[in-house]
C-alpha cells in the first residue's frame, strides 16, 4: 500500500443530506430521502447512526435491523483490529499507520463519531505519520465535522489542513480542500469567498465523495448569483463548459441565471421560486440562508430593470415580473426605505422614478475627507517633531 493511498470517504455525506431532506423537504422529497437513508445505513452497517436517528424520531425502531447492523459492524471491526495487529508484527510504520487509518475510517462509517475522532487523532500524533497521511486524517475529521455539522470542528480542521498543505500537500489534496472550503463558505453565507473558490476549482473538481458534480455546481452557481456581476456570471458560470455539462440535473438554477441575464423577469421569478423549493430548502448548507438569497436575488432583478429606465409605471414593472401592482409597491417601498434600491415611488402618478447615486460626487466627497484626515495627521506629526 503506497503512501497517501487512504482517503477517508466515510461517513457518506449524502446520508446526512438525505436526513436533512427527510426533515425539511416536500412529502415526495421526504419519502425518497427516507428510503435512500435506510438503504445507505444498511450498506454501510451504520448501527450507531441508525440508533441516533431512531432516538431523534427520524426513523422507526426495528430491533431485527439493529441487530443485523450491530453483528455486521462488529465482525468487520474485528477483522480491522486483526489487520492492525498484523501490521504491527509484520510490516513497517507506513503500513501500520494506514491500517489504523482504515480502522478509524470504518468507525466513522458506522457512526461512531467520538471513537472515530479519537482513532484519527491517535494516528495523527504518531511521530511516524507522514505528511500525506496527516492530510488524509484531517480530511477524515473534516468529513465527520461536515456529516454531523459541527462548525467549530470544521473551522479547526480547515485551518489544520491549510497548515499541512502549505508544508507540501499535493495538487489533489489542495483541490479537495478548496472544494470543501467552498461549501463551508456557502454554509456561513460568505458567498464572495465561496464564489471565488468555486470558479477556481470548477474545471478541476475531483471530489465526488464530497458531493456529485451537479450538486457542487448548484451550490457554487447560487453563490455566484448573489455576488458576481452580470457579465461575469454569463462568462464564468452560465457559459462555463463544466456548468453546461450538468445543467440537465439542475434546470431551475440554469433557468434562473439565464432568465435574469436575458431580462426575462417573469421567468426569473418562477425559476427563483423553484430554486428555493428544490434546492435551497433541502440543502444542508444553504437552507439557513434561503430567505436572504431570495431577497437578494429579487433586489437584483428589480435593480437590473430600473437601471434601464429613468422612470416607468408600477403596472409595467408588475407585468414584467408577472406579479400584482400591490406586490411590487410593497416590495419597492421596503427596499427603497432600506436603501437597497435607488428610486422614488410616485403613488399618485403610479410611476417609479429612478434616483441613481451620484458616484462622481461621492468620490469627490470621499477624497475631501481623506485629504482632511491626511492634513490632521501631518499637523500632529509636525507638532511632535517641533517638540
Amino acid at each position: 500500500m503506497s503512501d497517501g493511498a487512504v482517503f477517508a470517504k466515510k461517513p457518506e455525506l449524502a446520508l446526512a443530506q438525505h436526513k436533512f431532506a427527510a426533515l425539511n423537504g416536500t412529502a415526495e422529497q421526504r419519502s425518497q430521502a427516507l428510503q435512500l437513508l435506510v438503504d445507505g445505513i444498511k450498506q454501510d452497517k451504520m448501527a450507531a447512526f441508525y440508533t441516533q436517528l431512531v432516538g431523534e424520531g427520524v426513523l422507526k425502531s426495528d430491533a431485527a435491523l439493529l441487530k443485523e447492523l450491530e453483528t455486521a459492524s462488529a465482525a468487520e471491526l474485528a477483522t480491522l483490529d486483526k489487520n492492525v495487529e498484523e501490521a504491527k508484527e509484520e510490516h513497517g510504520d507506513l503500513e501500520q499507520n494506514e491500517s489504523s487509518i482504515h480502522r478509524a475510517v470504518f468507525l466513522a462509517q458506522i457512526g461512531e463519531e467520538e471513537k472515530a475522532h479519537a482513532a484519527y487523532e491517535e494516528v495523527l500524533q504518531r511521530p511516524t505519520t507522514t505528511l500525506n497521511q496527516k492530510l488524509d486524517i484531517v480530511f477524515g475529521k473534516l468529513r465527520l465535522g461536515l456529516f454531523y455539522y459541527k462548525p467549530q470542528a470544521i473551522q479547526k480542521e480547515i485551518e489544520r489542513a491549510h497548515e499541512l498543505v502549505d508544508k507540501g500537500g499535493d495538487w489533489d489534496r489542495r483541490n479537495r480542500l478548496k472544494a470543501i472550503e467552498c461549501l463551508w463558505h456557502c454554509s456561513q453565507r460568505q458567498f464572495k469567498e465561496a464564489s471565488a473558490l468555486f470558479i477556481e476549482c470548477l474545471s478541476t473538481y475531483a471530489s465526488p465523495e464530497l458531493m456529485p458534480m451537479s450538486e457542487f455546481v448548484c451550490h457554487g452557481a447560487l453563490a455566484c448569483a448573489v455576488v458576481m456581476s452580470r457579465s461575469d456570471i454569463k462568462k464564468k458560470v452560465i457559459d462555463a463548459p463544466e456548468v453546461v455539462e450538468v445543467v440537465g440535473a439542475i434546470p431551475n438554477v440554469d433557468k434562473m441565471l439565464r432568465s435574469l441575464y436575458d431580462c426575462r423577469y417573469a421567468d426569473f421569478f418562477v425559476a427563483l421560486a423553484a430554486v428555493e423549493t428544490d434546492h435551497l430548502k433541502v440543502s444542508r448548507y444553504l437552507n439557513a440562508h434561503r430567505q436572504f438569497f431570495t431577497r437578494e436575488m429579487r433586489i437584483r432583478g428589480y435593480a437590473q430593470l430600473l437601471e434601464s429606465y429613468l422612470s416607468l409605471t408600477i403596472k409595467s414593472m408588475a407585468d414584467a415580473f408577472g406579479v400584482t401592482q400591490d406586490f411590487i409597491d410593497k416590495e419597492l417601498s421596503r427596499y427603497v426605505a432600506a436603501g437597497r434600491l435607488h428610486c422614488v415611488i410616485d403613488k399618485v402618478g403610479g410611476i417609479v422614478v429612478t434616483n441613481r447615486p451620484d458616484t462622481k460626487n461621492a468620490q469627490y466627497q470621499g477624497m475631501i475627507k481623506q485629504g482632511d484626515l491626511l492634513l490632521n495627521r501631518i499637523q500632529k506629526l509636525s507638532g511632535i517633531i517641533s517638540m
